[in-house]
């Protein structure tokens, strides 16, 4: 309204509705069109960006959960100021189902993500995996008992910058065959299995012995996905799965959670999106201050009912 120029590079479409008057979309390097924003739709804007139609609802049949895979008794877990972040929580996850958490940011996510991986001290209360209790055991051993873990922040948790593509996605399997024999690494295996999962997870870069911190944050955030859902873990946690990621992006990697439901797996999705809980998710707990204030199903929920529970409120008054 000053008079100024302004130019947004962004691949959240809701932001280029909310402000832009025009759009220019690009995809790998070349122009595709360019449009008015008052003449064009969402869907119209994503199969432009992506080359092909996009879904923005992942179609997925009903759940068919089985059998506990995490259970979450009476969690306490302090933060980094020695408050308690997690403050009595239960949950149970089951086989076959994905259980989304939704909250404000703040209020215990990331503090429980890391108590159940074994990246923070559990002060009180007890994790169970498959019955067997992983309260305060060392990362490894938790990943160990098919745990795959995606973390929020992927450059503190999730990479090593410094290494290459390829070492990074062997980080949580380098220590056995086929990467390593005989104590020593297979570069070949760890390269070629890089390679392998670069395509089938469209990881964008010049190569997979290209350093992490040479690809752009979506394509770090493929690549770390990639690594773990490869390695077909029982119980997947997964801390804001597409952040970073353009339309196309996040349609693929949706799908790949339902089927990780479908193939028997529990998954735990934890993100600040509401519309990517209520799109994957089967059941969806909400946290406020530690606690989860409710568990409502994605079917029979809406927006403003999981906003009054993540300030604390509750719906059935």
């Amino acid at each position: 309204k000053e008079g100024k120029s302004i130019f947004l590079i962004t691949h959240k479409i809701k932001e280029i509705q909310a402000v832009a008057d025009r759009c220019t979309v690009i995809r790998r390097g070349n122009v595709i069109g360019t449009v008015e924003m008052g003449s064009v739709s969402d869907q119209e804007l994503a199969d432009m960006m992506v080359g092909r139609s996009v879904s923005f609802k992942t179609e997925k049949e009903a759940a068919n959960p089985t059998t506990d895979a995490l259970v979450i008794k009476n969690l306490v877990v302090k933060d980094s100021r020695g408050i308690n972040a997690v403050n009595g929580l239960d949950l149970t996850v089951r086989h076959g189902e994905v259980v989304g958490i939704a909250g404000v940011d703040g209020n215990g996510q990331t503090e429980l993500v890391k108590a159940i991986t074994g990246l923070t001290k559990v002060d009180s209360g007890s994790i169970k995996l498959h019955n067997k209790d992983i309260t305060n055991q060392r990362p490894r051993k938790i990943t160990e008992q098919s745990v795959g873990h995606v973390p929020e922040d992927r450059h503190r948790d999730g990479l090593v910058l410094e290494m290459t593509v390829a070492e990074n996605i062997a980080l949580q399997t380098y220590y056995k065959p086929p990467m390593s024999k005989y104590g020593f690494l297979d570069y070949n295996q760890i390269n070629s299995h890089a390679r392998k999962l670069m395509e089938e997870f469209d990881v964008r870069g010049a190569g997979e012995w290209v350093s992490a911190a040479s690809l752009s944050g979506g394509n770090q955030q493929k690549a770390i996905i990639a690594r773990e859902i490869d390695r077909n873990p029982d119980l997947l946690i997964v801390s804001q799965p597409t952040r970073g990621l353009d339309v196309g992006a996040i349609e693929y990697i949706h799908k790949r959670l339902i089927q990780a439901r479908d193939e028997g797996k529990a998954v735990l999705v934890i993100s600040f999106e509401l519309d990517e809980i209520l799109n994957v998710s089967d059941r969806i707990a909400v946290i406020h201050d530690g606690q989860i204030q409710g568990i409502v199903r994605p079917e029979s929920t809406t927006k403003q009912e999981l906003g009054i529970l993540m300030v604390g409120g509750n719906i059935n008054e």
